[in-house]
């Protein structure tokens, strides 16, 4: 199925993303994973920032995904993780409603991106919060919404799955604690029917339906997930983008027969995002 302007599911062939280079990206204290960078005295190296999400680029260009850009504000230092601000659809954009203050203005360069380039927006979030690192589209038909009140909360995502289900879709939301900051950390589609899951922290309930649906899970650790090792992109044709640093997971990803882009990405999953996070698929089929 091909989509203008859309995703039905976060597994189809990816075709064009969109991206913030990390002109202003710095380490704030808004999640448990950067506050533990922070602890330990680090601070975010802004050449090697750059260098880190120019090779996320090249990996992705060579996958043959056409790259958008917002423009950078330097007030928005979380910027570069595009994930949480939009959400693309089998109708167009989901605009949704960011929890954190320093993250809310992140919608407007978004905003003006999918105007330059006519994406419809389809709805726009308005009750309580939902952020993009919360939804997944297992596939076409069969969504999960995260909800830890820190983030996405109980008015949000009953919000999105009132639309989804409208348009006949199943979603499933699932509660987790909100140490972990978004689901995409405990949870994420590698490929169709394949996925990355923390099984010791996610509700044996979620686990269960995720088997009913056809979805085997590559088991991720505590630690993995604290290091955003289970947070991979679904690129479609049997790839998948995840970190360098994730190596245990990359070799169970390769063990399903999956070809594996792993760009060096520490910087940016020390500070609470890895390559799901710093991506916002505006197009994929499938």
């Amino acid at each position: 199925m091909s989509i203008a302007w859309g995703a039905a599911s976060d597994t189809g062939v990816l075709s064009e993303v969109l991206l913030a280079r990390p002109v202003h990206y710095r380490w704030i204290p808004t999640n448990a994973v950067v506050r533990a960078t922070l602890d330990a005295g680090s601070a975010a190296d802004a050449t090697a920032a750059a260098a880190q999400h120019a090779e996320l680029e090249d990996a992705l260009a060579g996958a043959g995904v056409r790259l958008r850009h917002v423009v950078p504000e330097e007030h928005l230092p979380y910027q570069v993780y595009t994930r949480d601000a939009v959400q693309m659809t089998h109708r167009g954009a989901v605009l949704t409603q960011l929890a954190r203050p320093e993250r809310r203005g992140e919608y407007a360069a978004v905003l003006r991106v999918l105007e330059e380039h006519a994406v419809p927006v389809w709805q726009m979030a308005s009750a309580g919060t939902l952020e993009g690192g919360d939804i997944h589209l297992i596939r076409p038909g069969l969504a999960a919404i995260g909800v830890s009140g820190g983030r996405t909360d109980e008015a949000g995502a009953a919000q999105l799955a009132r639309w989804l289900s409208h348009e006949g879709w199943e979603v499933r939301t699932v509660r987790f604690p909100e140490h972990f900051l978004h689901l995409d950390l405990l949870f994420a589609m590698a490929a169709e029917g394949v996925a990355v899951a923390c099984t010791d922290v996610l509700e044996d309930g979620f686990i269960a339906w995720l088997g009913d649906h056809g979805v085997r899970l590559i088991s991720s650790t505590y630690r993995e997930a604290m290091a955003l090792a289970g947070n991979v992109l679904a690129l479609g044709d049997g790839r998948v983008l995840s970190a360098r640093g994730s190596v245990r997971i990359n070799a169970a990803l390769k063990a399903e027969g999956l070809v594996v882009l792993d760009p060096e990405l520490s910087v940016f999953t020390a500070g609470g995002g890895g390559p799901r996070c710093l991506t916002a698929p505006l197009r994929r089929d499938g």
